[in-house]
């Protein structure tokens, strides 16, 4: 959720890409599509509207997010840069349809709605009223998100302040290797020896990429808790380019597009698990209770975490109105598609999931 303003030192992940053509490794970001976004919008929160909630506490309820989806992120990646750092990150909490971010100490409430067909649309809380904001399409609405309207988690190498380094920072998945994941986030977890980049700053600009172990240390008075769960980030990422690539093939429906989305929605490129990993808070365990679930207790929110992140190779998100509005055609195509990717295995288990809990789609 990040907008203009910024110091040249505090740049998002975002604006760094498009600023310096960051391409690191194998990943690529795709051009803008013309901007289809306008009033009015349909999305949680148009649906609440003001003066149902009044903190953040309330504002979770009235959405229905759950607390313990919250992530700490304390690099300067937001327009309330100059509030955040390793003593004082910024909380994120999340469901299918809205993403809601808090700094404390901050200038209101940051809320990402998602628009079923305009992508995802920002706004501002305060003193219980939404109010749009739209210059913040101007961090999320490119490279970052596939050339639409989106939300993005990036990685990048913050100093002691939490400033990013201008030197690969790139955006994650669920395709990225875990060596180059969540870079100026905090994470708690047990998960073996797989190297990442979170919980550690850089303390020599001249070499950002040699990383310095951060102690999690910030004084977590005014925060719901004071973790940052792995299960969850691993989660929103995958969402977030989810909702992207949905949004572009909304948009435009190249072959090229809907190619990539079914690739990414049977998580062909996934990066593999190599040691279990384990969540800290109750959000493993809550997530999947979401459902639906066919008759013998399967869903697609069921998690791995043991090799993959899923148990059952299709996005949850094909539940998501997001990828209901998609043209009947199109959404066909999708499925098709998908299940010329899995293994025979995979394919027998996920329709059977689908024929008892989104028969549509078969």
């Amino acid at each position: 959720m990040s907008s203009r303003g910024l110091s040249h030192r505090s740049l998002t992940v975002a604006a760094l890409i498009q600023a310096y053509g960051s391409i690191w490794g194998q990943q690529i970001y795709p051009e803008n599509l013309p901007n289809r976004q306008k009033a009015p919008f349909e999305n949680a929160v148009t649906r609440l509207g003001d003066g149902k909630a009044h903190d953040l506490a309330g504002l979770l309820q009235a959405f229905g997010i759950n607390p313990d989806s919250q992530m700490l992120v304390f690099s300067k990646t937001s327009f309330q840069a100059s509030k955040l750092g390793p003593r004082n990150p910024r909380a994120i909490y999340f469901n299918d349809e809205v993403a809601v971010g808090w700094v404390r100490g901050g200038e209101g409430i940051e809320v990402a709605a998602v628009d079923p067909k305009q992508g995802v649309v920002f706004y501002t809380f305060n003193d219980g009223k939404f109010t749009h904001r739209e210059e913040c399409l101007h961090c999320h609405y490119g490279p970052a998100t596939a050339g639409v309207p989106g939300l993005y988690v990036g990685s990048v190498y913050p100093d002691a302040a939490g400033n990013p380094s201008r030197d690969r920072a790139i955006i994650t998945d669920h395709r990225t290797p875990f060596a180059d994941r969540w870079g100026g986030w905090y994470v708690n977890a047990a998960h073996g020896e797989q190297k990442d980049r979170a919980n550690a700053v850089a303390m020599d600009p001249a070499e950002p990429h040699v990383l310095a172990s951060l102690a999690m240390k910030f004084n977590p008075a005014g925060y719901l808790s004071p973790i940052s769960d792995i299960v969850a980030l691993m989660v929103f990422e995958h969402q977030t380019q989810f909702l992207n690539l949905v949004t572009r093939v909304q948009w435009a429906g190249s072959d090229s597009d809907i190619e990539e989305l079914a690739r990414y929605m049977t998580f062909q490129d996934e990066a593999p698990i190599v040691e279990p990993i384990e969540g800290v808070s109750t959000f493993t365990r809550t997530f999947p209770l979401r459902g639906p679930r066919d008759p013998q207790g399967r869903s697609l929110r069921d998690l791995d975490l043991r090799t993959r992140l899923f148990r059952y190779p299709l996005s949850y998100m094909v539940y998501s109105p997001a990828f209901n509005a998609l043209p009947t055609g199109l959404r066909a195509r999708l499925l098709q598609r998908a299940f010329e990717l899995m293994k025979p295995e995979d394919r027998t288990a996920v329709r059977e999931i689908l024929r008892d809990t989104k028969p549509d789609a078969l």
